[in-house]
């Protein structure tokens, strides 16, 4: 239940103002809070540590002070409870607009404004002609899954010949910087792949012709972005010593090897069940293919309000998804640009298609939703929760009465009735071949 009061006022542009009015009991509530986390610090005699009372607190640092904390602490909160309770489907930041902190006794107010989602005003959207492709297995497609299979079976052999591309070298290196060795720059048995990119630019492709039992000094700078930044721009130089050329040998296609990678008796039958497996993947995504063209045309279809300033802030919010992703992956934000070798307003700009095409999905979606009375049953809730219920070791009732609790219900109901939208659409769409 939303402890705070939001009352809405629609803008030009599919944007919103908000006023929002904190009660006081909710005001005094979180002040209270914010006291009694700021007493914890605090040493005052008569007291012990962590044990100070929310007034004297308040009475030694003053309410101003409290108060500044507690509305920088609890804003987003009742930010986001402002939102869930106007049942608000944001893009993009909000511009907030706060006050004068209220006298003692007195609600907070604050407004905000927002972006939210266009409404769109359908077209048709039943009973679509829209093309659909025949799920295909492309022989050379087939050809390079054999081929990738007999990489990852290839074995490694020495050879007596020069290295070349695509090889492997093992080597024992020393490098130096002014003739003298640095930290870290010495290894034996190292294997590399010639060609593979992994080391320092240049290092590999001055290896090229090298033989085994041959010397060689290699020179090359460090990149100004070297991790060590002790090594970053400085030249070098390796003295390598190749101790043994390796060649990957791929294995013979024949029916020895259709036994070995995947347990059938002729490379026919390889063949064909390689086919089998591509049609169905490739069936799938002719299906998803065909679901979003039915959704473009109902987009289409529709009249829909596109504001700039709105397919700024959602390709905005796609960017921030994405790296957030990466972020996981030990990816940071100044690292992507970097490595991508792009600007952030580059990639702003290259989102802004699938900003739009988000954007009026959506709508559309929402519309349709709204025109059919589509309503989630008790069932398709518990239906949707199985998976992840049992990932969490709990029953979907039980992950339901959790959504509910912490005001998520909504969120699983919107998407399900949106999927249900589109279920709809598709299924009433007529398929055509390709022209």
């Amino acid at each position: 239940m939303s402890t705070v009061n939001a009352n809405v006022k629609e803008l030009p542009d599919s944007r919103v103002r908000v006023e929002v009015e904190v009660p006081l009991e909710e005001l005094d509530r979180r002040i209270a809070q914010t006291a009694r986390s700021m007493g914890k610090e605090m040493k005052m005699a008569g007291f012990r540590k962590g044990k100070i009372p929310a007034e004297v607190v308040i009475q030694r640092i003053g309410r101003d002070a409290v108060v500044d904390e507690t509305i920088r602490g609890s804003l987003g909160h009742w930010y986001a409870e402002a939102v869930e309770g106007a049942r608000l489907a944001i893009v993009g930041q909000p511009e907030v607009e706060l006050g004068e902190l209220p006298p003692a006794g007195e609600d907070l107010k604050f407004s905000f404004e927002v972006g939210v989602r266009p409404v769109a005003k359908l077209g048709k959207y039943k009973g679509l002609k829209v093309e659909r492709r025949d799920a295909a297995a492309d022989p050379e497609a087939i050809d390079a899954q054999i081929e990738e299979l007999r990489g990852r079976m290839a074995s490694l052999e020495a050879v007596e010949e020069a290295a070349a591309t695509g090889d492997f070298v093992v080597m024992n290196y020393v490098g130096s910087i002014g003739g003298e060795v640095f930290e870290g720059g010495e290894g034996t048995d190292q294997l590399i792949e010639l060609g593979s990119g992994r080391l320092i630019p240049g290092f590999e492709e001055q290896l090229e012709g090298i033989k085994a039992g041959e010397e060689r000094t290699v020179k090359l700078a460090f990149p100004e972005d070297y991790q060590a930044e002790e090594l970053a721009g400085k030249d070098a130089e390796f003295a390598v010593t190749a101790t043994e050329i390796r060649r990957r040998i791929l294995p013979e296609l024949n029916d020895e090897f259709a036994n070995e990678a995947a347990g059938l008796e002729t490379v026919a039958e390889l063949r064909e069940d390689l086919a089998t497996q591509m049609l169905a993947a490739d069936g799938d995504k002719a299906e998803e293919e065909f679901r979003e063209a039915v959704l473009d045309a109902v987009a289409d279809n529709a009249k829909i309000n596109l504001p700039q300033p709105l397919v700024d802030a959602r390709a905005s919010e796609l960017l921030d998804r994405m790296l957030h992703q990466l972020s996981h992956q030990g990816i940071s934000r100044e690292m992507y640009f970097q490595i991508s070798g792009r600007t952030e307003e580059e990639m702003l700009g290259e989102s802004a298609e699938a900003a739009q095409k988000s954007l009026r999905h959506e709508a559309a979606l929402v519309a349709v939703v709204e025109a059919e009375d589509i309503q989630p049953g008790d069932g398709d809730i518990l239906t949707a929760l199985q998976a992840s219920a049992a990932q969490e070791q709990t029953t979907p009732e039980k992950l339901r009465e959790r959504l509910e609790k912490a005001n998520r219900l909504d969120d699983l109901l919107e998407e399900l009735s949106q999927r249900q939208a589109l279920d709809l659409i598709v299924e009433s769409a007529v398929a055509t071949s390709p022209s």
